[in-house]
């Protein structure tokens, strides 16, 4: 008994002689008391975060006075109506549109001043109607310090989503414009703007992404053939309805971006928000301001990005360009020689890496002008000198559109190589579609899901011509078709020329590799 309690006092002991050593060295080595997370950054480690936080603060406080919020009113048109009530008794629906007067029209959201005069840049669509182009009754314009002023429209362009806006006075701040060519991904922004109705809110984040198309931002409704640009910036910066025509400003506090739109499903911010680069909007106001509206110069071609079967058959090894689908009427480049298949791999000898830089060169120039481009075609490069147009409405392709429940064809023959079912075009199609007579090749019925053309033919696509293998010919059958197949074997590429008969069709070129 009596070990026992010697062994348990000197356990004891032990215990005692640890706390009180560790004590003594949390004293001589400044550890922090027991219990208790103390623990801090260093010194320099804190001092670069709190440089950026001073940063961002020094970049607001310069840039927000320039920013402004735009509210917009119209008018409604005499035959608006509006919608009745949930749950009004029966019979009562004529006599609430009788009583009820149509709504103004509201609007909102930002823009930035770029001159002392009071020459303000926003969004064509904040300053437009639904259709994009009519001008709203009552454009509002508020200063940071609550100002407001009425102001009028000098000019804007739906291709572009730009306007132009002035307000009368003298020594308003602006904002200085950068060069979004130098910017690079990763770099730190800040988005200033009037989201949701919160006036004039900073948010930051980074460039995500450059050379960026968004489907549907530069459309005008009901149009699926209008010219758009593919050159946005994509940015992680809060944007949200009400940013639109904002500025998305670099770290030295200039302007390289009009917010204009968000990737979103539910209509608010989901990280996925972008900018119209600052040298495309800066050449569209100097344009609206010197001749009160945009001449836009184009190469009047339908183009797509480059796929690796399509730098393939082109015979290059880096897969970049700008690959030409079809023509506009009057094309200036369907005039200088150019060919449906081709891709485009310089333009003013400038690399072409995608669409978004191909538009880039296009817009340095006006119509009239002349571009230099060199083209790959099927292994072939050819330099080509293709003289701009102008882009006017009768400009644009009209494609044909068909719903594809119109008419069911006939029974079809499967081309195991393409992996399809082909058959021949019913004469109601033709007829409903107005099919020109060039256009009226072999129609695709079916595609077999992860076979060669998966993902890139479908139901009611017009295969109408053969552009590789040489030497090219038209398509008027199956057997037409399945002739040239014949020569081909597995692993062979094949270019063919196909008309979409669906909504927002028309031509493209669509490069294959055979039982893959």
């Amino acid at each position: 008994m009596s070990s026992l309690s010697s062994r348990a006092r000197w356990g004891g002991a032990v215990v005692v002689a640890f706390l009180g050593g560790l004590i003594i060295a949390s004293g001589g080595l400044n550890l922090s008391r027991l219990g208790f997370a103390q623990s801090r950054p260093d010194a320099s480690t804190v001092a670069p975060l709190v440089g950026a936080s001073n940063a961002f603060v020094e970049i607001a406080d310069h840039v927000t006075p320039g920013v402004v919020a735009i509210s917009v009113e119209s008018k409604p048109s005499a035959n608006t109506r509006r919608q009745a009530p949930d749950g009004l008794p029966p019979g009562f629906e004529d006599f609430f549109n009788q009583q009820q007067q149509p709504q103004v029209q509201q609007g909102s959201g930002s823009g930035f001043l770029v001159t002392k005069d009071g020459y303000i840049l926003t969004n064509n669509h904040v300053v437009t109607m639904e259709d994009r182009t009519t001008i709203a009754d009552r454009v509002t314009v508020q200063m940071l310090d609550n100002r407001v002023y009425k102001a009028r429209v000098v000019g804007n362009d739906p291709t572009t989503d730009i306007a132009v806006v002035k307000i009368e006075g003298n020594s308003f701040p602006t904002l200085p414009l950068g060069d979004d060519t130098k910017s690079r991904v990763g770099e730190w922004v800040l988005a200033i703007g009037n989201p949701l109705g919160f006036d004039f809110t900073v948010t930051a984040g980074i460039i995500s992404a450059k050379g960026r198309s968004l489907p549907g931002l530069l459309s005008r409704r009901n149009d699926p053939n209008n010219y758009s640009i593919s050159d946005l910036i994509q940015t992680d910066a809060a944007i949200n309805p009400g940013n639109s025509g904002g500025p998305l400003v670099n770290q030295r506090g200039e302007v390289i971006g009009i917010t204009s739109a968000i990737a979103s499903q539910n209509g608010v911010n989901a990280g996925y928000g972008f900018a119209i680069p600052i040298t495309l909007a800066k050449k569209v106001m100097d344009d609206i301001i010197a001749h009160g509206k945009v001449r836009v110069g184009v190469l009047g071609i339908l183009i797509r990005e480059v796929t690796p079967e399509d730098a393939a058959v082109a015979g290059m090894k880096d897969i970049r360009g700008a690959k030409v689908d079809g023509f506009n009427p009057g094309s200036g480049a369907e005039r200088a020689g150019m060919q449906a298949g081709d891709i485009i791999v310089t333009a003013d000898g400038q690399k072409v890496d995608r669409v978004s830089t191909l538009q880039r060169v296009v817009r340095n120039h006006q119509p009239g002008e002349n571009v230099q481009l060199e083209v790959m075609r099927y292994g072939q490069k050819k330099s080509v000198s293709v003289r701009l147009t102008e882009l006017t409405e009768t400009a644009r392709v009209a494609a044909t559109t068909l719903s594809p429940a119109a008419a069911k064809p006939a029974a079809g023959l499967a081309s195991s190589e393409l992996g399809v079912t082909l058959a021949a075009i019913p004469p109601e199609i033709v007829s409903r579609a107005a099919l020109p007579e060039n256009r009226r090749g072999v129609m695709v019925t079916d595609v077999v899901p992860l076979g060669p053309s998966f993902q890139k033919l479908g139901p009611n696509d017009v295969i109408f011509e053969v552009l590789y293998p040489a030497p090219r010919r038209e398509i008027r059958s199956a057997a037409d078709l399945q002739a040239v197949l014949g020569k081909l074997r597995t692993g062979d590429y094949i270019s063919l020329n196909v008309h979409s008969l669906t909504q927002g069709g028309g031509d493209r070129v669509v490069n294959i590799r055979l039982g893959e």
